[in-house]
Formats: C-alpha cells, sequence, structure tokens
C-alpha cells in the first residue's frame, strides 16, 4: 500500500511539473513576444530621432560559433584548395571573400587567399594584402576553416594539368556546391572559382550565417597603414563637432550611366553617359523617366541636402562626403554645400596621408567605409554594395542610424517640391522615410540581402519599460563625455543563370 501511495505522490509531481514546466516556457515566450512587438509598436507611433533610435540599445550584434559547430577540417584532411578571384569594386568584392570563407567550409576545402579584382572599371591592382590584414584574416578563422596564403609548391608540381576553372551560378545553394562543385573539387584538388560575387544563396543554416558575420565584421580587418589614416579623418571631424553625418554621395558618371536615369542635363548629359553605357554589352533600353518613378535612380545632392532638411538635420550639421569623381563637379555639389555649409571629405581633412593610396580606388574607398562607418548617422542616396554592407554592419554594431531614401515615395515629393510649402515637404519626407531610418522594427522574414539584413546575428536583450525613460537625460551628458562612445566598429584597434546587369552594378 505504502509502495502504491509513494508511486502515485512521484506521478502526480511529475504531472504538475511537466505541465507548469510547459507553462513557465509558453509564459517566457508569449512574454519575449509581447516585449518585442510592443517596443516595435512603441517606436513606430513615436517622432523620429534623427540622430539615433531610442530602441538601438537592446539589440547587439551576436556571431558566436554554435557549441554543435565542428572545428575547420586541417589542410592535409581537405578535400583541395579553393581558389576565388572575387569580382568587382571594393565592398563587391567584400562580399565574394565573405562567402568564399563559408563556400570552403561547406566543401571541406582549404581557402586560398582571395585574389582581388585587377581588371574592372576601377583598374586597381591592389592584392588582398594591400587592403587587409591578411595574418588576421587567416589567423581569426583558424576554427572555422583553414586558409593558406598560396597553394603548396608540392602540390602545383604535382598536378598534370593546371587548377581547373569555372563560374557557379549566382546565389547557388549549397546543396549545389555539394552536388556540382565537390566533385570536380576533390578529383583535381585544385579549383578556381572566378567572378566570384554574390555566387552564394542569400539564405543558410544559422551556423553559416553566423559565420559569414565572423568574417565581414571581424576578420576582414583593413591594414594598419588604412585604419590610421581613417581614424585621423575620424578624429579631425570629431575635433570640430561632438557628432556628425556622413553621406555616400554614389554620383560618380558610372553609376549615373549604369543607372539609365536622367538628371536633368539634357543632350550633352545623355551623350556623355551613353558613351560610359556601352561598357556593358547587357544592359537594357530604360526608361529614365519610368525608372525614376520605380524608385531606382540615385537622389542627386541636392535631393540628398532636401532630404536631409527635411527630416530634421540643421544647417549647421557638420557632414562627412564620401564619395569618388562626382559628375558635374562643383556645380553638382553647390546645391548641398548650401544647404550643409560645414562639408567635408578625405582630401580636405587627409590631404598628404592620402597622396600614397591616390592611385588606387579601393584603399581610398576603404578611408570612407571607416569614415562613414565610425559616423553618428550614415546616409546613402542609393542601394549599391558600399551602401549595403555598411548598413549590415552599423546594424551588428547596435543599430546606429542608418538612413537610405526610399526613392519610390521621395521621387514623386521632389517632382512636386514647388507645389508646396516647405512644412507639407517636410512632414511628407518624414512620412514617407518611416523604415527607411536603420530602425531594428524594419526587419522583415526574408527581406533583403544577408549582408544587409543579417538578422541571424541580431539578438534582442530584454526590454522594460523604464529603462526607456533614461534617454531624454542621454542629451544633457556634457560634450567630451560623448567622444568617448566614436569607435564602436573597432577601426581604430591598429540562382540558375547569372543576371549579367545585377552582376556587374558598381561598387
Amino acid at each position: 500500500m505504502w509502495t502504491w501511495v509513494c508511486g502515485f505522490m512521484l506521478f502526480s509531481l511529475g504531472v504538475i511539473s511537466l505541465f507548469t514546466g510547459h507553462v513557465a516556457s509558453h509564459l517566457e515566450w508569449y512574454s519575449q513576444q509581447l516585449s518585442k512587438r510592443s517596443l516595435l509598436d512603441m517606436s513606430r507611433r513615436e517622432p523620429i530621432d534623427v540622430w539615433k533610435s531610442k530602441y538601438s540599445k537592446f539589440f547587439y550584434g551576436c556571431s558566436e560559433r554554435g557549441r554543435n559547430f565542428p572545428p575547420a577540417v586541417l589542410e592535409r584532411s581537405s578535400n583541395g584548395y579553393l581558389l576565388i578571384a572575387a569580382s568587382g569594386g571594393l565592398n563587391q568584392q567584400r562580399t565574394g571573400i565573405t562567402d568564399a570563407v563559408v563556400v570552403a567550409r561547406i566543401l571541406n576545402a582549404t581557402l586560398v587567399v582571395p585574389e582581388l579584382d585587377h581588371h574592372s572599371y576601377w583598374k586597381d591592382d591592389s592584392d588582398f594584402n594591400d587592403i587587409f590584414d591578411v595574418n588576421w584574416f587567416i589567423s581569426s578563422l583558424t576554427k572555422d576553416v583553414t586558409i593558406v596564403k598560396r597553394v603548396p609548391d608540392r602540390v602545383m608540381r604535382s598536378m598534370e594539368k593546371p587548377p581547373y576553372t569555372m563560374r557557379v551560378p549566382r546565389k547557388s545553394t549549397p546543396e549545389y556546391y555539394l552536388d556540382q562543385v565537390l566533385p570536380i573539387l576533390s578529383r583535381r584538388h585544385v579549383l578556381q572559382l572566378t567572378k566570384f560575387d554574390y555566387r552564394l544563396a542569400n539564405d543558410l543554416d544559422e551556423d553559416m550565417q553566423k559565420l559569414r558575420c565572423r568574417v565581414n565584421y571581424h576578420a576582414l580587418r583593413f591594414t594598419k597603414r588604412i585604419q590610421s589614416v581613417g581614424m585621423k579623418v575620424v578624429k579631425r571631424m570629431r575635433k570640430m563637432a561632438r557628432r556628425f553625418i556622413a553621406v555616400h554621395l554614389r554620383f560618380e558618371p558610372d553609376m549615373l550611366a549604369f543607372s539609365g536615369c536622367d538628371f536633368g542635363g539634357g543632350e550633352k548629359e545623355r551623350a556623355e553617359l551613353g558613351e560610359i553605357r556601352k561598357r556593358w554589352d547587357t544592359l537594357p533600353d530604360l526608361d529614365p523617366l519610368e525608372e525614376r518613378k520605380r524608385g531606382k535612380c540615385p537622389l542627386t545632392p541636392h535631393e540628398v541636402g532636401l532630404m536631409l532638411r527635411a527630416l530634421g538635420f540643421a544647417n549647421d550639421t557638420y557632414i562627412y562626403v564620401a564619395s569618388g569623381e562626382i559628375y558635374g563637379g562643383e556645380k553638382t555639389l553647390r546645391p548641398l554645400r548650401e544647404l550643409f555649409p560645414n562639408f567635408y571629405t578625405k582630401e580636405m581633412l587627409a590631404n598628404d596621408e592620402l597622396k600614397p593610396l591616390l592611385p588606387y580606388s579601393s584603399r581610398l574607398a576603404a578611408i570612407d567605409y571607416i569614415v562613414s562607418d565610425e559616423s553618428d548617422v550614415f546616409i546613402t542616396n542609393n542601394n549599391g554594395n558600399m551602401a549595403k554592407i555598411l548598413a549590415g554592419r552599423r546594424r551588428y554594431m547596435g543599430h546606429k542610424r542608418t538612413i537610405r531614401p526610399n526613392a519610390k515615395k521621395l521621387s514623386a515629393l521632389f517632382m512636386d517640391r514647388e507645389k508646396m510649402e516647405w512644412q507639407t515637404f517636410a512632414k511628407k519626407v518624414k512620412s514617407c522615410q518611416r523604415g527607411f531610418m536603420g530602425d531594428p522594427d524594419e526587419f522583415r522574414p526574408g527581406r533583403g540581402e544577408f549582408h544587409e539584413y543579417p538578422q541571424a546575428c541580431i539578438c534582442q536583450r530584454p526590454f522594460s519599460y523604464d529603462k526607456t525613460t533614461t534617454d531624454d537625460e542621454e542629451e544633457d551628458i556634457p560634450e567630451e563625455n560623448h567622444n568617448n562612445n566614436t569607435t564602436s566598429s573597432g577601426h581604430n584597434h591598429l540562382s540558375s543563370a547569372d543576371n549579367e546587369r545585377d552582376e556587374v552594378f558598381p561598387d
């Protein structure tokens, strides 16, 4: 009898424990969802703070290896050596390098340090170690992938044929690499993948997505020389202003020609851009007006200035302009300068230090990358490679304010600008820019490229209403205290068929 009673009591306790465990589990899940939903609902209802997102402090980058993520396959045990020829400008190649590491992991291959593009529009003959810290790149990824600087001589001497070369389709899945690429690698031992940009699927499992983040946000560190120049520019901006914005003006001739848009320059502009456009054999004929209505045209510098003033940035705001050769030169830039007289570029702030870098477009682009990343607010006039890469990085680094224009809606506003009062125009700009300000609530399942929306690498801290009240107090902090927090990114730590139009998109 006593045995039966004891057994019944143990059984009852087990049932109660199981039930309460499920209840606790469901309550915890419900609490998390309610917390997140209330946070984002509040974000949508409140006025936009142009300098920072009030809720960014509740999100942080998280790309640590999972406990079950196996260690890298050693060189002697790998399936062979993977050579990668990256393609495009600096940031387009950055996506290729990031994906190359993941592909090497998928194939259990030894990755040879990728070869950079010397033949694209930019004609930059920089090698990997001229731009990135190659030793850091190799050592920081030791647990993920084995990386070597070159194929060993003994392997090259043992080969009967040159390395097999192939180009995989854009956005190929891991299954494609295992089914179509791995057999060739296993047979030939050395395989080169060419034109390697956006050749890996956007959606991967969480472990592989986190590996992407470890490569892009931690392993790809610029050389000490580039970091030094970039941080000097940042410090000179900070010396003049407590906070500044960086505007990436992708308004170079090649970008405008590629877009197929009309920028008001008449027949002269059409002839000049049309000649540049001939460089791409596969570009379709486009209707400039329709492209503008679809939001496919980069904003002009003047339009960028109007958008920023309408959002609430004052005339005395300090701006850093990241760009190459602006089409139309000073005439094109003048309206932006008039709206924001505190206007600076890398050439203005680091002329002597830049001289050794002038022949190399990718190294100059790296300086703009560093300053844009360190800025309080980053703004772009397009959705090109640098814009996407920096938007993703700034989300990962704590959702630092990143503004990209809602070009589709803004184009209609700009065309009607003279028909409305400034206050009406500003109100409409603020309305259409909601969802394009780099806030945490912009995340949507499956939205955009992973490099721009690295969802798998963003984690959320517990949210409570009382914590949000501390933000208003921060504005009263003495100016010198703000300068202590400006280096969060660590720069100062001294598919099927190819879509050729996307493939050659200017960086």
